[in-house]
């Protein structure tokens, strides 16, 4: 890999995501060395990859160079790298490009879809995880729309025009809004000669309620704000089985859909060498104590959405959001920094900021540790936050623009089919 021996411990930490970056920011400039290692060379910014499915950004609005991210500091190290195995004996990583021993190894490999073992569902959905699914997904989308133009046949026009986005989460939640709000303010300018109007956004949730992680008044109005989008949304249905063409439930309900968006679920990326039995959680993530040190090992740890830290007021560990990655990250690396000094390490505390979601213009939901708020000034902080975690000026700066223009003109410029799509069905 070519990493320099250095007088300094090594740190080694696997994954560029919101935890793996905090931690390289907190020790760029102390006295350890640090690898991060990553499949991608950019830094993905998850809470908004719908927006560039929907057309709203393009992709380099939400993506940020790790290199450029820690550029300048001393004693870092990237490497553009998948991780195959973990050798806990030889304190080894083993890599498609080699293999690299370290003093303290740190996972931050975060989460893939979880489809709960349904093949049919895997093979033939779309996944809206990464930004190359989400350009897959816009291109999907847009040519459902240009195919749509082209077929005399009713029944297939319907199903081309037919979105089933299955789960309520905020994923779900603002993907049926963004889809929504193109029906109503950018398919009849773009497709004059075609009938729009009978495009459906249907949500199907398999619990009683949508956000169920969030306050019910939070759930009850973000509902209301996508039926008066012209949203369906279904709850107490789970989706069993799709083939391409048609979506079977549990129950009676059937869509006739050639597009369903599967955001469900979400499983922890596992490696070889820590997949065992006693390093894993019911859930499949890897059980760590308080200081984010995974079970039997002083020097292995794990932060972030692949780490499962049970406690009194967490028994399913934190959730797998951005902030309680965040401040692992930034925890640890002070917990390290103690290491260093010869001090203890102290335990991490997650100090809960609360949740939001937005459903479309003006509409949006928040539940802040002391106020729970909806509508316009919550899309407004909703904005304000997202806007204030991309990484780099120049994203805020294009972001920012983007989404004033999109909303003065009640457009998005970004719906190009950059690479066409096709998915084989089976």
């Amino acid at each position: 890999m070519n990493i320099p021996q250095s007088s300094f411990k090594r740190v080694v930490i696997i994954g560029g995501g919101f935890a793996g970056i905090a931690l390289a920011k907190k020790l760029s400039r102390q006295e350890f060395q640090v690898v991060l290692m990553d499949k991608n060379n950019y830094h993905t910014f998850q809470p908004l990859l719908y927006q560039v499915s929907t057309g709203g950004l393009e992709p380099d609005s939400i993506a940020y160079p790790i290199r450029k991210v820690l550029q300048g500091y001393p004693n870092f190290y990237f490497r553009l790298t998948e991780v195959t195995k973990i050798d806990t004996d030889k304190n080894l990583v083993h890599t498609t490009i080699g293999e690299l021993k370290f003093d303290f190894l740190i996972v931050a490999t975060g989460t893939k879809t979880n489809y709960f073992g349904n093949e049919s569902i895997a093979k033939n959905s779309m996944a809206m995880k990464t930004i190359p699914q989400s350009l897959n997904l816009r291109s999907l989308i847009l040519e459902n729309f240009e195919q749509a133009l082209l077929t005399d046949d009713l029944h297939e026009r319907e199903a081309l025009m037919n979105f089933v986005i299955v789960g309520g989460g905020p994923t779900g939640v603002e993907l049926a809004g963004a889809l929504a709000e193109i029906k109503k303010g950018i398919l009849p300018k773009d497709y004059p000669d075609l009938d729009t109007r009978r495009a459906q956004i249907n949500l199907v949730q398999g619990a009683d309620r949508l956000l169920p992680a969030m306050s019910d008044i939070a759930s009850k109005k973000a509902e209301d704000f996508l039926e008066k989008l012209g949203v369906h949304v279904w709850k107490n249905i789970r989706v069993t089985g799709y083939n391409g063409k048609v979506a079977t439930t549990n129950q009676d309900t059937v869509f006739e859909t050639a597009t369903l968006i599967w955001a469900a679920g979400v499983q922890a990326i596992k490696i070889d060498g820590l997949d065992k039995a006693e390093f894993l959680s019911k859930s499949k993530r890897l059980l760590v104590n308080e200081f984010n040190q995974v079970n039997g090992f002083d020097h292995i740890f794990a932060i972030g959405d692949v780490a499962e830290m049970v406690s009194d007021d967490y028994p399913m560990g934190h959730p797998m959001m951005a902030q309680p990655a965040i401040q692992q990250g930034e925890k640890l690396g002070e917990n390290l920094i103690r290491l260093q000094k010869g001090k203890s390490l102290q335990p991490f505390s997650y100090r809960d900021k609360g949740s939001m979601a937005t459903i479309g213009r003006n509409k949006a939901v928040a539940d802040l540790p002391n106020f729970k708020f909806q509508g316009v000034f919550a899309w407004f902080v909703w904005m304000f936050v997202h806007l204030y975690f991309l990484i780099g000026f120049r994203n805020r700066l294009v972001v920012f623009i983007n989404w004033v223009y999109n909303y003065v003109k009640f457009d998005r410029e970004a719906r190009l089919i950059i690479r066409p799509f096709k998915k084989t069905y089976s």
